[in-house]
């Protein structure tokens, strides 16, 4: 029997290093929670247990019921049925089933709608190992956040009816937000939302590219504000699964077959106002997005480490040349890279949902308002603005560095493996097609960079930095911290550069390398944190600054050269518009 939690032994040091007791304490209200429900823990040794419980369960039904049926999963897909229902593949209507069993997806709902009450982080961990058994599945078991935001925003009725349904797997939901025409440009959406003589919602459009549009109970943004164009203008609606909601095609794709991307139409589809009027995009589409792109980061992780376990297994076991492959240098580099990658992606994934499991903290007491004085209450106001910075810049770096790394970990594995890596026989294409949306939805590669690198600009990443290496340090680690010391000296050149920069495209233009340069020192501190308390993370950390301090010197000549011609040379570097031919529909 294998277990996807257990035999993962960088999983394991992240469970045991970050300090979940902590987070644990946050959630069940130091503990009192245990007054209330008899599943709730009474101490933080508890609170442990239950997540390593949880954890175990998971891995074993990740590696012997959700991982085995991957490739049938992927060779299938799902079925548009006549009636407009659609048909899950066996394998993805098992391990829903299954989940649902365990409370699963219901990770993070209180305990009074079925959930488990688990932190973020834990949830980010979930995720990292479905996704490492079936990608595609994860996009189902991740929408947990709509859960989540009805719990945070919605009615008690709407919680009452919808929640129960929801953590034990009995309803799916799904998050409708994208439109043909508006794509990535959320504040244009045009779907309408209108209420009748009788003052009910009804909601008219169509909505594209809906990751299990299919579901049972949908978050749905719509224009309940003719007159105001932009994102003012947008309301967040619950619409129910029923004869006013049409499937109208399910999107034929490059991979993750197993979740279902539809087009839908609602044609005045009945609706339920979540929250309050105007707020659907600037307040809970946001709190969504970000938790949705989190949750890419770990199912980027669990991808990255599935291709990667891939190629380690291939290069032990394949011999070329009378040896081993693993054996040949370029091959070792390959392997390392990929495994060094994978950690940071981990490293940083992780400890951004445990800074989001913080700021969840504080928003709380603030909610509840319940201070024993008013200097108290500063203390926390202060602390949730500085989490608020923290956790806006870290979810988007998390999201960008982990699903640009697992694609590189898939081509990495591939390379590997040669033409073995590129058949069906292997299951490395499959994760390399899998890799690629994860850089595209819920926000692509060079959207995430855009809140990142005013982050950066405004000193918040080396804020950060900062506070991570404000501790005493063990004398073999020391030597590290001081090159992370002196780099931080590069980083800020390179901010200072292109603030003085009088073009505002000069920034946009280096952005990514200054987020690049941001992400190696803040990674680089948080494996310097780990090597202080496990003597083999020292390697880890080592390696890192050894490889990636002088990328990062590299990028700070560039920002700082001035050189510009991709903007201003635009049209000789990049040549004429191609005349093509229009694309089949």
């Amino acid at each position: 029997m294998g277990n996807f939690f257990t035999d993962n032994e960088d999983i394991q040091f992240l469970f045991n290093h970050l300090d979940l007791p902590h987070a644990a304490s946050l959630m069940e209200n130091g503990f009192t929670l245990a007054d209330q429900f008899e599943q709730a823990p009474s101490d933080a040794e508890q609170a442990i247990e239950k997540y390593r419980t949880v954890l175990t369960e998971l891995g074993e039904i990740a590696a012997n019921d959700i991982e085995p049926t991957a490739a049938e999963t992927d060779e299938i897909g799902n079925i548009l049925n006549p009636d407009g229902s659609v048909t899950y593949t066996p394998g993805i209507q098992n391990a829903l089933k299954l989940l649902g069993d365990t409370g699963l997806l219901g990770s993070t709902l209180p305990y009074k709608f079925g959930g488990l009450n688990c932190p973020n982080l834990i949830l980010t961990i979930t995720n990292d190992i479905i996704s490492r058994a079936d990608a595609s599945l994860m996009n189902l078991y991740g929408l947990q956040g709509i859960g989540e935001t009805i719990n945070a925003h919605a009615s008690e009725e709407i919680r009452k009816n919808y929640l129960p349904d929801l953590a034990c797997g009995k309803s799916t939901g799904a998050m409708v937000l994208t439109e043909p025409e508006a794509g990535s440009d959320l504040q244009s959406a045009q779907v309408k939302a209108y209420q009748d003589d009788q003052g009910n919602w009804k909601i008219k459009g169509v909505k594209r590219f809906i990751t299990n549009g299919c579901g049972d109970v949908l978050l749905v943004m719509a224009r309940s504000e003719p007159e105001i164009a932009d994102g003012r203008g947008l309301s967040l609606f619950l619409i129910e699964k029923g004869p006013r909601v049409k499937v109208r095609r399910l999107e034929s794709k490059l991979g993750i077959h197993g979740s279902p991307t539809c087009e839908l139409e609602f044609d005045d589809a009945p609706g339920q106002l979540i929250g309050e009027r105007q707020m659907g995009l600037i307040k809970y589409v946001m709190e969504l997005m970000y938790g949705a792109r989190l949750g890419i980061a770990a199912q980027s992780c669990g991808i990255g480490e599935a291709a990667y376990r891939c190629a380690r297994k291939y290069a032990h076991e394949r011999k070329q040349f009378s040896t081993e492959i693993e054996n040949f240098p370029a091959v070792k580099d390959l392997l390392v890279e990929s495994s060094i990658d994978l950690q940071a992606a981990r490293t940083l994934t992780y400890f951004t949902s445990y800074q989001v499991d913080l700021f969840a903290s504080t928003v709380r007491q603030l909610d509840a308002d319940q201070f024993d004085s008013s200097d108290e209450k500063k203390r926390v106001k202060n602390e949730s603005r500085a989490l608020k910075k923290i956790t806006g810049m870290l979810t988007p770096m998390s999201k960008y560095y982990a699903s640009e790394m697992c694609m590189r970990v898939a081509m990495n594995g591939i390379s590997v493996m040669g033409g073995n890596g590129y058949m069906h026989d292997y299951p490395m294409e499959r994760h390399l097609r899998d890799s690629r949306i994860t850089t595209i939805y819920e926000g692509t590669t060079q959207l995430q960079i855009v809140p990142a690198v005013g982050s950066v600009t405004s000193g918040v990443a080396d804020s950060l930095i900062e506070q991570i290496l404000d501790r005493e340090w063990n004398d073999d680690v020391q030597p590290m911290v001081n090159l992370i010391q002196d780099a931080r000296k590069d980083l800020a050149a390179a901010v200072e550069f292109v603030k003085e920069h009088p073009d505002a495209n000069y920034r946009r233009l280096y952005a990514r390398k200054l987020v690049d340069m941001a992400l190696i020192l803040i990674i680089g501190s948080l494996f310097c944190d780990q090597a202080n308390t496990d003597a083999k993370r020292k390697t880890f950390a080592q390696h890192w600054l050894d490889t990636r301090l002088p990328e990062l010197h590299r990028n700070k000549e560039a920002i700082c050269s001035g050189a510009h011609l991709t903007i201003s040379e635009f049209d000789t570097l990049a040549g004429p518009v191609p005349d093509l031919q229009p694309a089949m529909a």
